[in-house]
Formats: C-alpha cells, sequence, structure tokens
C-alpha cells in the first residue's frame, strides 16, 4: 500500500476521480469547460463509462494499452478515466510529434487501439500501414475515413453503467512517454495510487487545491505537469478544469482567462515571457504555477508588480508524475526551484552516491510514491534511474544553507525547451541529413530572457557567402521534419567543430562560443 494513503488494497483511479465525486454530491456541479461547452461531473461520468463500454466491445481487455493523442477538450477525460475504469492503460501522447514519432509510440506500447482527434489524423496517415499491433482507430471530434470508427457515434450507442475492473492500488494505470539523451523515448508506467499521491501532496499542501477553484493549464494534458494540472488536481477536489484546445498562445490564453476565469493558473517560463509582453487580465486568479523548466526570477518579479500575483516555480518529471519540489506561497525565492514538497524526499549526491554539503553542485534524488514503478522493456534504463526508493532525475542541482534547491542543469545533454525535453542528437541527426550539411553540432543556449533553446554550429560541404539565407533554409528544413520547437533558434557556421584526439566533438568549447562570442 502507499506510504501515506489509506487507500483499499482494491482501488482504481476512475472510481476515485470520477465516481467518488459523484457519491459525495457533485452530479450537477461543473466539471469541464472548453469553449463554449461545458460538463457536469454528472455527464463526465456519464461519458467515461460509454468509453469503457466501447473499449469492451472492441474486446480491449485489462492492462492492454490504448493509445491517446486527442487536443486539450472534454474528451480527453472521457478516454483517459473510461479506460482505467476498465483496467486498460491510456497511453498519453504528445501531439506535437511527427509521424515517425507516433510509429514508434504505437509499436512499443503495442497499444490495440488509438483514439485520434480528427485534425491530427494527417499525422498517423503516413504511418498507418506500419502500425503492428493497432487494430482500430476511433476518431474524435470529426469524421472517419473508412474503416475507422466514429467515436461520438460508438460511444452514444453504449450504456452509461459500467462496472469497475477490480485493480489494486498498485496496477499499471498510464503511460507517459519520457525522452532521453540517448535511445529511444522510454514508456513510463504509472500506478493507480500515483495521480492521488501528488494529489495530496503537492495539489492540496502547495497549491491548497479547493472545490471552488477552477484550474486553467496552458501546459498541455499529454505530459505530466499538464496531466495534473487539468486532469486529476481539480477531479480529486470536485473542481472544476478548464481546457484550451488551441494553441497557448497569450492572445489565446488571456481570452481563456476572461471567458471562463480560472483561480488557478499554470503555464511554463516561455508562455510567462510572452504573456508579459501582451496585453491581458489575470484578475480572476489567485495563483500562477510554473515549471518544465527554470523560471528567471525576473519573470517573477515582473509578474508580481504587473499582476500582484505570486509565480510558484518548482521541479517536476515524468518519472515522478508531478512536481516535487517548489516555492511556496509566502515563501518564493526567484531563481530557485524552492523546498521539497511534504511528502517527498530529496538528496543531491555526488557520483558516488553520497551526500554533497550545501553549495556543492551534484545530481539529484528525490523520493516519493507518486514515483512510476519502471520504464516499459527498458531494464537497464529503469534500474539507472529507479534506484530502489530512489529516483535519479538526471538534474544538477545545489542547495543552500536555507534549503532552498537550485537548478545548475543537466547531467546529459538534454535541453528543456518551452517544458518538454529536446534530445541535441535528434535534431543533429536531422539537419545532417540536408545536403549542405557536412557535420554538425547542437547544444543549448539561453535566448534574451535567459530561456534554453537550440543552437546549431554547422560545417558546410561547400562555404557560401550568404550564411543568413541558408540559416533560413536550415532552420525551415528541421521544422519541416521535426516538432517545431526542436528547430535551431541561431545557427553558427563553422569551418570544421571542435573535437577531441578520438574524434569526440567538445561541446564545452562549443559552449564557450555562446557565452563568448569572440571565441
Amino acid at each position: 500500500m502507499p506510504h501515506n494513503l489509506n487507500l483499499p488494497e482494491a482501488f482504481n483511479a476512475a472510481d476515485y476521480f470520477i465516481d467518488r465525486n459523484i457519491r459525495e454530491g457533485r452530479a450537477d456541479k461543473t466539471a469541464v469547460l472548453c469553449e463554449e461547452r461545458a460538463l457536469t461531473y454528472g455527464q463526465l461520468r456519464d461519458g467515461v463509462n460509454r468509453f469503457g463500454n466501447a473499449l469492451h466491445a472492441l474486446d480491449i481487455r485489462m492492462e492492454e494499452r490504448v493509445a491517446l493523442l486527442l487536443l486539450d477538450t472534454e474528451i480527453y477525460p472521457q478516454a483517459f478515466f473510461g479506460a482505467i475504469k476498465i483496467g486498460a492503460v491510456p497511453v498519453c501522447l504528445n501531439t506535437m510529434n511527427r509521424p515517425k514519432d507516433f510509429e514508434y509510440y504505437l509499436n512499443d506500447s503495442r497499444a490495440r487501439v488509438l483514439v485520434v482527434d480528427a485534425p491530427l489524423l494527417e499525422l498517423i496517415e503516413p504511418i498507418r500501414k506500419n502500425l503492428r499491433f493497432v487494430k482500430q482507430i476511433l476518431v474524435a471530434n470529426g469524421d472517419a475515413p473508412a474503416g475507422d470508427l466514429n467515436l461520438a457515434e460508438l460511444t452514444a450507442a453504449q450504456s452509461t453503467d459500467l462496472e469497475t475492473a477490480p485493480t489494486n492500488c498498485d496496477d499499471a494505470c498510464f503511460w507517459l512517454y519520457s525522452s532521453g539523451s540517448t535511445g529511444s523515448p522510454k514508456g513510463t508506467i504509472h500506478l493507480q495510487h500515483d495521480m492521488v499521491y501528488a494529489t495530496e501532496t503537492y495539489g492540496k499542501q502547495v497549491l491548497g487545491i479547493r472545490e471552488d477553484d477552477r484550474c486553467f493549464s496552458a501546459a498541455k494534458l499529454f505530459f505530466a505537469y499538464g496531466l495534473g494540472n487539468g486532469i486529476y488536481f481539480p477531479f480529486g477536489v470536485g473542481a472544476t478544469a478548464i481546457y484550451l484546445p488551441k494553441r497557448p498562445t497569450p492572445d489565446q490564453v488571456y481570452a481563456t482567462i476572461r471567458h471562463h476565469r480560472p483561480t488557478l493558473f499554470f503555464g511554463v517560463p516561455t508562455l510567462y515571457g510572452q504573456m508579459l509582453e501582451a496585453e491581458g487580465t489575470m484578475s480572476s486568479v489567485r495563483l500562477c504555477v510554473s515549471a518544465g523548466e527554470a523560471l528567471p526570477g525576473d519573470y517573477i518579479n515582473r509578474w508580481k508588480t504587473r499582476f500582484g500575483l505570486d509565480i510558484l516555480d518548482g521541479i517536476g518529471s515524468t518519472e515522478m508524475a508531478h512536481i516535487f519540489i517548489s516555492n511556496f506561497p509566502g515563501d518564493i525565492r526567484a531563481g530557485s526551484s524552492g523546498k521539497v514538497v511534504p511528502g517527498y524526499e530529496a538528496r543531491i549526491v555526488s557520483e558516488d552516491l553520497s551526500d554533497v554539503v550545501p553549495g556543492e553542485i551534484g545530481t539529484l534524488l528525490v523520493k516519493g510514491d507518486s514515483a512510476a514503478a519502471c520504464y516499459w522493456n527498458k531494464h537497464q534504463k529503469s534500474r539507472q534511474t529507479m534506484m530502489g526508493h530512489w529516483i535519479n532525475t538526471g538534474d544538477k542541482y545545489f542547495q543552500d544553507e536555507q534549503g532552498y534547491f537550485y537548478c545548475a542543469g543537466r547531467s546529459d545533454d538534454m535541453l528543456k525547451v518551452g517544458g518538454i525535453w529536446v534530445s541535441p542528437n535528434e535534431v543533429e541527426s536531422c539537419l545532417i541529413q540536408h545536403p549542405e550539411v557536412l557535420e554538425c553540432a547542437v547544444i543549448g543556449a539561453p535566448d534574451e530572457d535567459n530561456l534554453i533553446k537550440p543552437m546549431a554550429f554547422v560545417v558546410l560541404k561547400t562555404p557560401q557567402p550568404a550564411q543568413e539565407a541558408m540559416e533560413t533554409e536550415l532552420q525551415d528544413f528541421v521544422k519541416s521534419s521535426l516538432a517545431l520547437y526542436k528547430y535551431p533558434r541561431w545557427i553558427r557556421f563553422l569551418d570544421e567543430l571542435p573535437k577531441t584526439a578520438t574524434g569526440k566533438i567538445k561541446r564545452f568549447e562549443l559552449r564557450n562560443m555562446v557565452y563568448d562570442p569572440a571565441a
């Protein structure tokens, strides 16, 4: 049984987050607001049950995976918890990825059903014939091509009664894919109790989330941070979730805030920087949260001056489900990730896993019962990350004498761009496919707001004088192949890359060039 949670051995997360709200008298309370649509908890429960029955009709069984490639709409929690309620395992997929990524996710997870939003179906068409395990595609919010099923038609024919599967609190519940600097993305397996633990710790003890809150996450539901903000935190206390299906531009975010008046707002540093440059109101919001990458202290101060609101910066991870170190209301240290969230423990260790002294940089380890069980079919990676009770975050941190944690970068070369991991290797592999590129290397570089973005160093096969045009051409080349946030914001052309005697690229010299342009 999970530490400090009084959950019964027989436990299902869908019963806890959906059906419990009905038992506690919230059937007529608004659960979800999305554009002009509203869904009560009673309607949400009916949708969850219809979706679960639809999966039964397709012969989906306990422990089988159901892939979700969905925009942030009211369909998402219905599909997510509908799968969980029958003991199946939803796999949340990043809508910003490319067809080849989805081919990997779907074949790796062996999902038998894919639920996809109609506008995203074009991402599946090029790889449809390569999907080895998907037996049925359900299309949401639009027409289904021949051979696929229309989700609305399928679920409308189903009963609103559904028996909860006999899962226990340590059964597999949902997957999220976590990227790495080397190798393929890893299917991160979370258990039935993990969402409850994150709600009881960060949700209640840091956010102080309550039933009358309205939660609006600009960070999308498909990754760990957004999933907590927009699904299990609000449903954990009977609050209301607000969804924005569109891209979260400052104008769209401010318009949603004006229309639906959230009390809790969740963003990432890049968005906060953009919102500071745009016109809008935060008058209904009582608290703002940032995660995904370190929040510049300047943003915190400017936000407080303009809106009178605190932004709680914190660090979480896919492996831990949500935030485990955070600033707290009334205790904010700009530039710091804050202190350990109650219910978690953290250590900073040297290479031999001994604790370092305050002020010394080491690797951050974290412990808490929202931790993933393992990576799917990645035994060695699981052993390297899941170290007994401790999770190795791969982040370099130091702690001051007062107990505040400060990020000092990654222990590998991964970049975090807009709160999402980017592998330099992937961007390099794309660039090298351009016919004019001889070799290249990608590192992280700070933009004008000190947020990290990809920067490429490129050696051309034939030096060209008009390099500005080539820079644009290479950027467009990457944009056409990879998710937009992965393209290099700057490209610097070199005659040769600095290398060691064994031919390895000296990335530290490239970083020196970033911080000393004369180098």
